[in-house]
């Protein structure tokens, strides 16, 4: 059997097949080696992984994770080396899992949105161009995380609408002084911002104020990184994620503003990674 995993920071969807089809899908945690070492990522397996799936007979493990790259990739495959004895093994940057469940074996450009960011063309077997997104603490415009930051920061800064600060600590119950010292203590603060994007959705929020936050957002993702692409505007944009897919009509809009044709926005890719992989069978 073989099992395949689209690790986000937040969360990975999981999915075994075997003789071609489907058998089981299942979600745990996201491993981002950037927030989490090998350590973790075992322990949180063990905790994770449904007590129905036979682990033994898994012959086969493809992990594409966000952060999985140059010396990092190697500490989410000594977990899964761990937990996983004698499987074969492959971990791959999470940008290659987005170009192969969007664009198959098709040239293209995709990007994720969703607890971070991250972009790339593809030539239909690789990735041949990124732009580094800088993560969580110096990029990751468009971002979940990103947006989250912009909430906290507006909220103690006391740049939040009357409305909307008024809301947030009917919400939360926290003051500013807790606000930050959460976020500089959590163990993962992107996940920690990331969650305050929800409080954009209240049915009492500031309208305006919502909007606005996801419209700069969004656009200085493509002032900074899509836009930084030769001919970006040939290509068309193609994208997985929670944020980019709830908040796709402004998604959109932005992309049109920036004279770019859109493709595909979807929020999770596990099914189209089932479809490329039994596809490469």
């Amino acid at each position: 059997m073989k099992l395949i995993a689209d690790s986000g920071s937040t969360k990975t969807d999981w999915c075994l097949i075997s003789a071609g089809q489907e058998v089981c899908k299942f979600v745990t945690e996201g491993y981002n080696p950037f927030f989490v070492d090998s350590k973790y990522i075992f322990e949180s397996l063990g905790n994770s992984i449904p007590q129905f799936v036979d682990t033994s007979k898994i012959s086969e493990v493809i992990f594409y994770g966000a952060g999985c790259q140059d010396e990092k990739k190697a500490l989410v495959a000594d977990a899964l080396e761990q937990f996983f004895p004698g499987v074969a093994l492959q971990v791959e940057v999470d940008l290659l899992a987005a170009a192969r469940g969007l664009l198959q074996k098709e040239a293209g450009f995709v990007a994720i949105l969703g607890t971070g960011t991250n972009t790339c063309t593809y030539d239909g077997v690789q990735i041949d161009q990124q732009i580094e997104s800088l993560g969580f603490l110096m990029g990751d415009e468009g971002s979940g995380s990103y947006m989250g930051r912009k909430i906290l920061s507006d909220y103690i800064r006391g740049r939040m609408p009357e409305k909307a600060r008024k809301l947030f600590y009917q919400e939360y119950k926290k003051t500013p002084v807790v606000v930050m010292d959460e976020v500089y203590s959590t163990p993962l603060p992107n996940r920690y911002c990331a969650n305050y994007v929800l409080f954009l959705n209240h049915p009492d929020m500031d309208k305006a104020y919502s909007e606005g936050v996801i419209r700069d957002s969004f656009h200085e993702f493509f002032q900074n990184l899509v836009s930084a692409y030769p001919d970006f505007r040939s290509l068309i944009f193609n994208c997985v994620g929670s944020v980019g897919y709830y908040y796709a009509d402004m998604l959109r809009e932005t992309a049109d503003a920036f004279g770019m044709e859109t493709g595909a926005i979807v929020p999770n890719l596990i099914d189209h990674l089932v479809a490329y992989h039994l596809h490469d069978n």
